[in-house]
């Protein structure tokens, strides 16, 4: 899943209250008709028959087809690929349905046995890319010249093989896989059911978390304040807990590095990125340095805006003063992002409306829904399915138009089949980041007044700013807590120094991290299911920056480039698709250009003052 952070929730009842009601959600028939349908069991049963055959047929013959049978090779990807279809289709299922009500003891079983199951018919399939891997490249190069089915995967072979130097024997293969159901698949599982049965008590209402967060972006100071002090209050009761599966999940990914070669410990999340550590670090820099010249100037403008002399923590997203804030409802959101779109390209439109036509989002609010927001693209012979937890506000509009982009890029990839379709976090933030930059774009040309615009560019601003700055600060922070983790246990006081530490260089002077900040660590999901994920993010963004100030200077024919980039899927290296645009992301100034816009939109406010 790709996941994205904060979009709040509420309960349906809240929503009725705030004028938004009979929000859509999902209906997952395409894939199965329900929990206990035949046609699911079918495809278990089915997946588990054919994934012991697979291995009968093919385990240590590998490598004397590629020498002798390149067309016998062609066909066994087919049949792997097939088999990745399958179990996709019912993992992406379970998935879905568990998300949608993480608190039903019924659906965390119905999760967990799939999850088991999968697990266990996939062990039947781990030979297989291990052994394709010890095929000498001078054989692998000649069987796919001998064989278009075979040179058909070539992308899919070529990538694979940049796993070579890291992977281990096939029996410690087998235990990491095994094991990590119960290892740090079930830690991931404690925490997202101990985030969902959080409650935050404000002025007497019971709220769950995204609820409580919401409310650090309310007109009122006051109630800010004691949401932010019943976040506090709340994450520093359960400490103990997210400690330590935060401790273990450090552990157990040292562990892991260690026994496959990782040096660094951001360089596992680097290869299955497909990003060199280099232009990480360079993204990393770029960011850091322009601190002073971003977040620090903006904030320091927005406390003069808020007539204080610094804000507190809960000030940081808080509304301009007055500004014109209304609910915005669920059809003038869809309108508002498909209209962006269609300027943009009306291909790229028809397929966003097919989300909402044909019931590929869930935008409801309801108790034990999973919080934020995402697009699982399922498996290519299905379709994507968006997540949200849509509240009415104008950064509910821009994480619509965040999801549809993704939706839109897995809808486009799909064609590549499932082995090749899945594009790198890097780069699969681009479509989404992008999508946000074109509904942003058209309401600003739509504003009527200077008020309303400088109220959309600083909230443009404010999500820049938590894409890029907060996303690097973020992995700072996973940077010096993994690095600490290989010396020993890390105490609750020691995360929270390291946290209040580069939030306080990343957010600068003009932000209070009072009591109680330094345990918000607890709450950020990508620290557990995917770390360093994050950097994602601020790499999207500053790569979407880059390439719509291409947009706006090009010459026809940027949509076809754009929609070819995006049919890619996972068949290409970022340089590769970044090359017809003039961009390569391992120039430094590749980063400025990205940071400058966000800069130049600081300049505009500046001069609205």
């Amino acid at each position: 899943m790709t996941n994205r952070f904060s979009t709040p929730a509420r309960s349906a009842a809240e929503s009725v209250s705030a004028g938004i009601s009979e929000l859509p959600e999902w209906s997952l028939d395409d894939l199965y008709p329900s929990m206990d349908s035949p046609e699911l069991q079918s495809d278990l049963d089915k997946a588990r028959q054919d994934a012991t055959r697979f291995k009968e047929n093919w385990k240590g013959k590998l490598a004397d087809l590629a020498n002798a049978d390149p067309a016998g090779l062609a066909r066994s990807v087919s049949e792997y690929e097939k088999l990745e279809e399958l179990l996709g289709r019912i993992i992406s299922y379970a998935g879905l349905v568990y998300a949608g009500d993480t608190s039903d003891p019924v659906r965390a079983k119905f999760y967990g046995d799939i999850q088991g199951s999968v697990t266990d018919i996939a062990t039947n399939l781990l030979f297989f890319t291990l052994e394709l891997n010890r095929i000498e490249d001078a054989v692998m190069d000649s069987a796919m010249e001998a064989e278009p089915a075979l040179a058909h995967f070539r992308p899919w072979l070529v990538d694979l093989r940049k796993d070579k130097p890291f992977q281990l024997e096939d029996r410690v293969e087998e235990l990491f896989h095994e094991k990590g159901i119960t290892g740090a698949g079930a830690w991931n599982r404690l925490f997202d059911e101990t985030l969902t049965s959080l409650r935050f008590t404000v002025d007497g209402d019971d709220l769950a978390l995204e609820a409580t967060l919401n409310l650090l972006q309310d007109d009122d100071r006051d109630k800010r304040r004691k949401a932010a002090a019943a976040l506090a209050n709340v994450f520093s009761r359960n400490l103990r807990t997210f400690t330590l599966i935060t401790n273990t999940l450090a552990k157990d990914k040292e562990i892991s590095d260690r026994w496959r070669g990782f040096e660094d410990v951001a360089d596992s999340r680097h290869l299955a990125n497909r990003v060199e550590r280099e232009v990480v670090d360079a993204l990393n820099t770029a960011v850091i340095q322009a601190y002073p010249s971003i977040s620090h100037r903006y904030y320091a403008m927005k406390a003069k805006w808020l007539g204080l002399d610094a804000l507190e923590f809960w000030d940081r997203n808080a509304p301009l003063p007055n500004a014109k804030r209304r609910d915005i409802s669920w059809d003038d959101a869809r309108e508002t992002v498909l209209s962006a779109y269609s300027g943009f390209s009306p291909d790229m439109a028809e397929i966003a409306k097919r989300f909402f036509d044909r019931s590929w989002i869930d935008a409801s609010l309801r108790p034990g829904k999973s919080p934020g927001a995402f697009a699982h693209p399922t498996v290519p012979s299905v379709h994507p399915y968006v997540l949200l937890n849509y509240m009415g506000k104008p950064r509910d509009v821009m994480t619509l138009a965040h999801e549809l982009g993704h939706g839109v890029h897995q809808v486009l990839a799909g064609d590549q089949g499932a082995l090749m379709a899945a594009t790198p976090l890097t780069l699969a933030e681009t479509a989404s980041v992008f999508g946000e930059m074109l509904t942003f774009r058209s309401l600003l040309a739509q504003a009527k007044t200077p008020e309303e615009r400088k109220t959309l560019l600083a909230s443009k601003v404010e999500d820049m700013i938590n894409t890029v700055v907060r996303q690097i600060a973020f992995y700072q922070f996973e940077r010096a807590l993994h690095e600490e983790r290989r010396s020993g246990e890390l105490t609750s006081e020691r995360i929270g120094e390291i946290w209040l530490s580069v939030q306080s260089r990343s957010l600068g002077p003009a932000v209070r991290l009072g009591d109680g900040y330094e345990t918000y660590w607890t709450y950020v999901p990508h620290f557990i299911h995917s770390p360093f994920y994050v950097y994602a993010y601020a790499f999207g963004d500053c790569l979407v920056n880059s390439l719509y100030s291409v947009y706006e200077n090009a010459q026809a024919g940027f949509q076809d480039k754009y929609f070819e980039m995006l049919k890619a899927g996972g068949t290409k290296h970022h340089s590769e698709l970044l090359a017809p645009f003039g961009l390569d992301a391992s120039d430094p100034a590749f980063w400025s250009r990205g940071l400058q816009m966000i800069s130049g939109f600081i300049d505009e406010l500046e001069k609205m003052d």
